[in-house]
């Protein structure tokens, strides 16, 4: 079949990928205008548009996708995947075989932007892939296919996202193979709702008082993007990844006030949150080169700045 595929981040380019290499024609790619880079750059094309160069496929960037921006296009299907619009009626009416998108819930919980950062955020014990006939709704559509999987208890958005990449890529064809062949089989979405709006970079700022496993799940969901943080004295600390004190190895003298640095070992550094405390493993610290430090980096070479006592917020 004949396909124009729409999306914009790593997620979207690694079922660009599979198109590729399957036995479909991908006639052309719609992504998203190019971003200025870090600390006002050059401007930086998007995973999908990369990808798209690389095999010399067709590109378009219009700031808000029209029908007009198609119609020299011949096309079968659209295949969307976090494009980062939502389709206008005419584009959705285009394709002879209707327009479909890849989305990383079990919908219809989590429609909308961030489904994956949602669901880590949540404490959800399930996630999935759903492959949808799209309509005007935001991802209202009939599912084709889902696929479940488990939430483990130590994944972050980039370990959730990968999984999903794997089980939509092959759903993606197996849908498609089924479009072709006449034997596809939508079905309306049946339960309530729930959204996953939009990630804004301030939500990433660690509450303390908050329990340790909310804080935890907080760390995981905003990795790797925008990473969760906190701040020590002026600085600006991002916390890549933590785990959970022990309670059954807890101790009184750790009854302390929220974000207070309790210790700094071997394991991390200790905080107390407002229920239990927090090991914190991994940290990046504006000083020197901001790399991604260890505990054992932060021993070897920060320690002094990690004084027990001191309050994080």
């Amino acid at each position: 079949m004949k396909i124009i595929f729409a999306g914009t981040p790593e997620f979207a380019a690694a079922h660009l990928r599979a198109l590729i290499a399957s036995e479909h024609n991908v006639v052309g790619v719609v992504t998203q205008p190019d971003k200025p880079g870090k600390r006002g750059k050059q401007p930086v094309p998007s995973a999908v548009k990369q990808v798209a160069l690389a095999h010399h496929l067709p590109i378009l960037q219009p700031a808000r996708l029209r029908l007009l921006d198609l119609q020299q296009i011949t096309t079968d299907v659209i295949v969307v995947v976090a494009y980062g619009q939502i389709l206008r009626p005419d584009v959705l009416a285009y394709p002879r075989l209707g327009c479909i998108n890849v989305h990383g819930s079990v919908l219809p919980q989590w429609r909308g932007a961030a489904p994956v950062q949602r669901a880590i955020l949540a404490g959800d014990k399930t996630s999935g892939v759903c492959i949808m006939e799209m309509d005007e709704g935001l991802d209202t559509g009939a599912v084709l296919q889902c696929i479940q999987t488990p939430i483990v208890p130590r994944e972050t958005s980039a370990s959730l996202f990968e999984k999903l990449s794997q089980l939509g890529q092959k759903a993606l064809l197996d849908v498609l193979s089924d479009i072709a062949a006449g034997q596809a089989h939508a079905t309306s979405q049946v339960g309530p709702p729930s959204y996953a709006r939009k990630l804004e970079k301030h939500e990433a700022q660690i509450e303390w008082s908050l329990s340790a496993q909310e804080i935890d799940r907080h760390i995981r969901g905003f990795n790797p993007d925008p990473v969760a943080f906190t701040h020590l004295q002026d600085l600006r600390l991002k916390v890549w990844s933590a785990a959970p004190e022990d309670p059954a190895v807890q101790v009184s003298r750790y009854s302390s006030e929220p974000g207070e640095i309790l210790a700094i070992e071997k394991r991390g550094v200790l905080v107390a949150c407002g229920t239990g405390n927090l090991w914190l493993e991994s940290i990046q610290i504006p000083l020197g080169k901001g790399s991604i430090l260890s505990a054992a980096d932060i021993l070897n070479s920060r320690k002094a700045l990690f004084t027990t006592g001191t309050i994080l917020h």
